[in-house]
Order: C-alpha cells, then sequence, then structure tokens
C-alpha cells in the first residue's frame, strides 16, 4: 500500500505502534472494522523493544494483593505459550534460599502455590543446596541453603509487534510507521475546535506531506506518551469525561477518569524508567534465569539467557527527561546492576568490559502517588474524553485483555460491536516449514513463531549462505533480507535495533559485520551509497549515545 492512498474514512484510527496498539489493531480489523494504526516512530519504537522481554504471570504482584492481574497474566502467557510457540518460549526461574534473605523458603513457596494454581498445574520448587548450586553455577554459596524453581515465558518483544500487526494486516488493517499526529480533528472544523474528536491531522516523518484523516473513534495507545494527546485542550480551554473510566476492565478505580482541569485532562502517568545490561553469554552462562533480590534495596532483579546472550535487569526509577528523546541507562543504574551481578555471581567478578550494550525503556505506569515507583500498580487504564479513548499502563503479557477491554468502551460509540467482543485466539495457525537441510537445529520452530505463515517464504528468498546463524546471536543472516525487502525499513535503526536485535546483541551495535549487512540489505532497500553511509553514520552515533556503556 501506497503511502498517501489512506485519506478515507475509518471506522478506527488508532495511535501508537507499540504491542498496545498492535493488539487493538487486530481485534478491531479481525471483527470487520476498517482500522488504521500510525506511528510517529517506528513500530516497537519506544516500550515495546525494551522491556525485559519476560512474558510473566507477575509473581512478585501477588505481594501487594494484585491477585486479579497476577491471575488475569498468567491465563494470558499460557495462552501465548500455546499459540506462538518459538516465540513466546518457556524459562524457568531459580531464586536462592539464603539464610535470612527475604522471602523466605515458606512465603516464596506459598506464593509459588498460588501461581500454580492459577496456571492449572504442579510442578516441584524446592531443591536442596547441593541441587539448587548445580542448576544454578557461579552463584554465590555463602548462607545458601537450596533454592526454589519456578517457570515464566520470554519473547522477544519487538518481533512480537511485529506478528501481531502481520496478522492485523491479514485481516485488513493497515498500520504505517514514521506518520506523526500533529493534532486532533473535532466535529465541525477540520482544525481542532471544540467538539468531539473525529479525525487526526498527519505528517509524514519521511516526506513531510500532511494528510487529514477522520474516523469514527479515534484510540490513543502511545503508551507513556499518551498525557500529550490528552491534556492538549480544546479551543474553549475545558475537555469534558465522557465516562468515569476503567482499570483494568473493572469500573471505577484510583485511576479511573475523574474530573477536569482548565488547562486540559488531568495528568496520570508516571513515566518510570528500566534499563538493562547485555552481556556475551559466555561470560556469565545460564541454563536457568536466575532471580535476586538486590543487596541494598532488597528489589528483584533478573539474569536470563535471551536470544544467544545474557540479560541484567531492571531498575525502576522516575524517567525525567524528555520523551520525545531516546532513552538511556545512566551510571547509576549501571553500577546498580553491576552490585546485583557481583552479589550474586562472586567469582565471575563482573564489570564493565563485560558489557556488550545498554538499552532503556519507559514504562506507562498510572501514577497513585507511591513514593517506591516499584509498588505503582502495573494495571491497564481506559479515558473516554471528548471522543477520545486513551489506554496506557497494563503489560507485555495482558495485550489482549488490554485489547479487548478498550473495544468494549469504543462499543459505546460503535454498536456493532457489542456482541463480537468475545475472545480469540491471537494468532492463526501456520503450517510447518519444509524440511530444509541448511536450516540450523532450532530455526524452524523459532522463525515460525516470528513470523507465521511468512516463515516459509523467507526461508524460501535466502540466498548461499544465508540460513546461518550470525555469530553471538540466534539471528539468520535471511532475516536481515526478508526485513529489508518486506518490513517497512525506513532507517538503518529499525533493521537493526527492532527487525533484528542484532544492535543489542553484537559489540558496538553490530558494526564488524556491517560490511555484509550493506551488501544483503542495500539493494533490497534502495538506497544509493550516500544514503547508506548517512544511515550507517547515524546509527552508530545513535548507538554510541544509547545503547553503550555511559561514561563515568
Amino acid at each position: 500500500m501506497k503511502r498517501t492512498d489512506f485519506a478515507r474514512e475509518w471506522d478506527v484510527i488508532v495511535i501508537g505502534g507499540g504491542i498496545t496498539g498492535a493488539g487493538i489493531l487486530l481485534e478491531a480489523a479481525r471483527r470487520g472494522l476498517k482500522a488504521l494504526l500510525v506511528e510517529q516512530r517506528d513500530f516497537a519504537w519506544g516500550t515495546s523493544s525494551r522491556s525485559s522481554k519476560l512474558v510473566h504471570g507477575g509473581l512478585r504482584y501477588l505481594k501487594e494483593g494484585q491477585f486479579a492481574l497476577t491471575r488475569e497474566s498468567v491465563h494470558e502467557r499460557e495462552h501465548l505459550l500455546r499459540q506462538a510457540a518459538g516465540l513466546v518460549e518457556p524459562q524457568s526461574f531459580a531464586f536462592g534460599d539464603y539464610v535470612g534473605r527475604k522471602p523466605g523458603k515458606r512465603a516464596f513457596l506459598a506464593g509459588l502455590a498460588i501461581y500454580d494454581r492459577m496456571a492449572g498445574q504442579r510442578a516441584r520448587h524446592y531443591y536442596g543446596r547441593d541441587e539448587f548450586a548445580a542448576l544454578a553455577p557461579n552463584v554465590a554459596t555463602d548462607g545458601l541453603q537450596g533454592g526454589m524453581v519456578y517457570t515464566d515465558a520470554k519473547t522477544d518483544d519487538a518481533r512480537l509487534v511485529l506478528r501481531v500487526l502481520q496478522e492485523a494486516r491479514a485481516h485488513g488493517a493497515v498500520a504505517l510507521n514514521y506518520m506523526a499526529v500533529e493534532a486532533l480533528l473535532r466535529a465541525g472544523d477540520a482544525t481542532p475546535a471544540n467538539g468531539d474528536v473525529e479525525g487526526v491531522r498527519l505528517r509524514d516523518g519521511l516526506d513531510g506531506a500532511q494528510h487529514e484523516v477522520r474516523a469514527r473513534m479515534v484510540i490513543s495507545a502511545t503508551g507513556a506518551w499518551a498525557d500529550r494527546l490528552r491534556t492538549t485542550p480544546p479551543a474553549s480551554g475545558v475537555a469534558a469525561n465522557e465516562a468515569t473510566g476503567m482499570h483494568a476492565g473493572r469500573p471505577g478505580g484510583a485511576s479511573a477518569a475523574g474530573g477536569t482541569e482548565r488547562d486540559g485532562a488531568a495528568r496520570r502517568l508516571r513515566p518510570l524508567r528500566g534499563s538493562h545490561l547485555v552481556l556475551p553469554a559466555w561470560r556469565l552462562p545460564l541454563a536457568q534465569a536466575i532471580s535476586l533480590m538486590h543487596p541494598a534495596d532488597g528489589r528483584p532483579v533478573f539474569a536470563y539467557p535471551w536470544e544467544g546472550v545474557t540479560l541484567v535487569g531492571t531498575t525502576d526509577v522516575d524517567h525525567r527527561d524528555d520523551l520525545s528523546q531516546e532513552a538511556a541507562i545512566t551510571r547509576a543504574e549501571c553500577d546498580y546492576l553491576l552490585a546485583a551481578l557481583l552479589a550474586q555471581f562472586p567469582q565471575l567478578q563482573l564489570g564493565d568490559d563485560d558489557i556488550i550494550a545498554t538499552y532503556a525503556g519507559v514504562r506507562p505506569v498510572i501514577d497513585s502517588g507511591k513514593s517506591d515507583p516499584s509498588k505503582e500498580t502495573r494495571d491497564h487504564a481506559l479515558w473516554l474524553e471528548n471522543g477520545l479513548l486513551t489506554v496506557t499502563g497494563g503489560k507485555l503479557t495482558t495485550f489482549r485483555v488490554i485489547a479487548l477491554d478498550v473495544l468494549k468502551l469504543a462499543a459505546t460509540r460503535l454498536p456493532e460491536l457489542q456482541d463480537k467482543l468475545s475472545p480469540q485466539p491471537v494468532f492463526t495457525p501456520s503450517p510447518p516449514l519444509r524440511y530444509t537441510p541448511e536450516l540450523p537445529a532450532g530455526q524452524a520452530l523459532r522463525l515460525q513463531g516470528r513470523y507465521g505463515v511468512q516463515a516459509q517464504e523467507l526461508v524460501d528468498a535466502a540466498q548461499a549462505g544465508e540460513l546461518a546463524v550470525i555469530p553471538g546471536t540466534e539471528t539468520i543472516w535471511a532475516q536481515l533480507r526478508w526485513a529489508a525487502r518486506h518490513e517497512d525499513v525506513c532507517k538503518l535503526e529499525d533493521l537493526l535495533l527492532r527487525r533484528t536485535r542484532i544492535g543489542i546483541q553484537l559489540r558496538g551495535g553490530g558494526v564488524a559485520i556491517l560490511p555484509r549487512i550493506r551488501t544483503i540489505c542495500q539493494p533490497e532497500l534502495g538506497w544509493d551509497d550516500q544514503r547508506w553511509e548517512q544511515e550507517q553514520a547515524a546509527y552508530l552515533a545513535l548507538w554510541q549515545a544509547h545503547y553503550s556503556m555511559p561514561q563515568q
């Protein structure tokens, strides 16, 4: 589809190309709505490519008494494990039982029993000292009494977004990246004025062209950026609420929409930054994910194997920087995570030189005024104000639940949805790949999970040597060719940070293999030499500023 062939009436316009927006687009399109999604940067550019990559039930939320959220998350985790094998994968977690460490054995096992019951399964969770040390080599042994082991799941978050968008497009939806909303169009005029929101004015980030597009319902799924649209006042300066909102699908709640403010809708978000370190798998080899409590403040920290590297995260701090700028880890956050590694793996003596890359994301957390950021709820919230439906908060795991809650509220204006909102499987089943001897073991399931019905075409499009794995990753070269040819790559960073994850898996963002990447991708992208050089310079500057180790 041409980037100019969308100036028509839509049933739904979704603003935001992260996992929440992608989920809404899919659920709307499969129910017969004409649905358009626009994203001001790249798909999954924000939080949805910078998460901890975990599809989990939220074991720690049990301690906060958030049983409904945990149950919902566990059910969605199990659904995704069945529906997206190869993309969402089981991951076992090990938690050491040390003398004096909290939570203690009894409390932890009680939580795991509830967790199991929610998932409809039972498993052995406690191992004695020697067994646990064998399951989790290199952990500190001073005071070790044994340990607990449980199972959650992990994913490639950006690829999950792209797979959901692929499914939505198969149902007739349209999704455009680098298409920014400059203004909301309101009833009675083509410019912002009094009245209900009935469309958007768009600016194409690639050529600067402007477009006005109207819809029966406009949905803002912009995550941490949601307050920017909500707090843009109508001409009269008063924003009226149509609904009291919903909180994780339940009416009311502390985060539901309430009164109005003269200068626009009340701000309700607390942007929280979560930062991560990436290490080579050989430097911190893990069969299990290791869950630990930070020695300084008792917060949970994880180290886990992911896509050929080891991830360590996460922090949870208020993000006060400009949201239009790419988030980056601070030196203090690096030191915080390294201190956790030194405490848990003292004999490895891990330090700055062991870090391949870093990344940071901003979580859209509902502000309930708690002094400790980690105690803020991870529920989602909805508001319907002057015809603009805003959704924010929530978790990667529960994107389907969030999307259906959005459509339930949207049904007040789209009555044809009323009887069509029962949950459906996220993905259409795809046939297994044909046997290809050049394809490494495990890649068939991995590719099928990431690309669904397109996986066979990807393999068939590979040229000589492109079914081999890129060293240091679990990515095959053919994924680069496919992304450049078919996946809306507009900048080199799209290719290396989101279509593939090479930018956080290899030192220097993959600078050593850029010549081969150029050979494969430059012809597919149609870039001349000058364009490639510009893109490469911009990508390497971005990586150095936001994905490398910060200076002391």
